[in-house]
């Protein structure tokens, strides 16, 4: 276990790109990019995939700056919306061991935000509709991961909705409020503190592992490994 993963020098890192995220400023402090965000990464990842406790061998910590867990800086292509030229995040991505040949759940960590994430963000209409056909035919099961204690304590269900429910959806469900999501992906708060302490590696395992319910529902549906 390391001394400790981020530090607060890799927020004030960020606060200082989100003033100025031009490249030559981006250039100039490419070695404090590096010192702060993109070494400690990886020897996270690597404590976090080595961990017994981790919620499921199929979800794959990646300890790699480039290609692994970690997700780039730099924005988008020409289509993005935001034309800066950098994140002003850290974002990091423990994806399903399928999740780049299919639609799969993950789990996220925003370190800015200081967020937590957990399941399938703007997927297909043909997996969503799946999610939705499985709602319906064990809403029982839907309803007992979503609202479980544990969970529900520290997540909320977020993003946008369709106004809504879909035509073929009956509209007097129990759960027809999550027939309108466009995702299904659930965040919680992470605090500065707990975000730089050396039991990092054990505080984001423990938090993800209250998601278990709604991940294993999801993976169940989608005939993924859990």
């Amino acid at each position: 276990m390391r001394a400790r993963y981020f530090t607060p020098e890799s927020f004030d890192f960020l606060v200082d790109l989100a003033m100025n995220t031009n490249r030559d400023r981006f250039m100039e402090n490419r070695q404090r990019c590096e010192r702060t965000i993109r070494t400690p990464a990886p020897n996270l990842f690597s404590d976090i995939a080595t961990d017994p406790a981790m919620i499921s061998p199929h979800f794959l910590a990646l300890p790699k700056k480039v290609g692994g867990s970690l997700l780039r800086m730099h924005r988008g292509g020409p289509f993005s919306r935001d034309k800066s030229p950098y994140k002003t995040g850290t974002e990091i991505q423990f994806r399903h061991e399928m999740g780049r040949d299919i639609p799969a759940p993950g789990f996220y960590l925003h370190i800015e935000k200081n967020s937590l994430g957990t399941g399938l963000w703007r997927t297909d209409s043909a997996t969503m509709e799946k999610i939705c056909d499985a709602i319906i035919g064990k809403s029982d099961a839907w309803i007992a991961a979503r609202d479980n204690s544990a969970f529900s304590k520290q997540f909320v269900l977020e993003g946008d909705s369709l106004k809504n429910a879909p035509r073929d959806y009956v509209r007097d469900r129990p759960a027809i409020s999550d027939l309108k999501r466009k995702c299904f992906v659930a965040i919680a708060p992470i605090s500065d503190r707990r975000t730089t302490s050396s039991d990092f590696p054990g505080e984001l395992v423990g938090q993800f592992s209250l998601a278990a319910p709604i991940k294993r529902f999801l993976c169940r549906v989608l005939e993924l490994r859990f």
